[in-house]
C-alpha cells in the first residue's frame, strides 16, 4: 500500500478536493462498530489497486466536511498527521484535509 506517498501531495490532494467537491458517493456507512468489521473495510481497499485514488474514497466514506452529531473530523483521528495533513493508515495514505472524514476514523 501508499501509492500516494511518493507522488505530489499538493496533486493529488487537488485531485481528492474535485471529487468531493463534484459530489462523489462514498460508502459512509456502515461505519465499523468492531475489528471485525473495521478489518472488512481494509480487506476491501486492500484488494485495490495501488493508485485506485476514487476506490480509496469511496471505501473508505471520505467526506470534506465533519461527520455525523459528534462532528468527528480527520484532525481528531489517530491516523492524521497533523503537520503533513496525511492519513497514515497504511491501507489510505492519503493526503487529507483536518476537517474530512472517513469511516475508519478513529480516536
Amino acid at each position: 500500500m501508499g501509492g500516494f506517498q511518493g507522488k505530489n501531495t499538493d496533486s493529488v490532494l487537488q485531485q481528492i478536493r474535485a471529487m468531493l467537491a463534484d459530489g462523489l458517493v462514498t460508502q459512509t456507512e456502515p461505519f465499523p462498530e468492531s475489528a471485525v468489521e473495521f478489518a472488512k473495510i481494509l480487506d476491501q481497499l486492500r484488494e485495490l489497486d495501488e493508485d485506485d485514488l476514487k476506490g480509496r474514497l469511496v471505501i473508505g466514506g471520505f467526506t470534506d466536511k465533519p461527520y455525523g452529531p459528534d462532528e468527528m473530523r480527520c484532525q481528531e483521528c489517530i491516523y492524521f498527521l497533523v503537520h503533513r495533513e496525511w492519513c497514515d493508515l497504511p491501507e489510505l495514505a492519503l493526503p487529507v484535509e483536518p476537517d474530512w472524514w472517513c469511516r475508519l476514523w478513529k480516536i
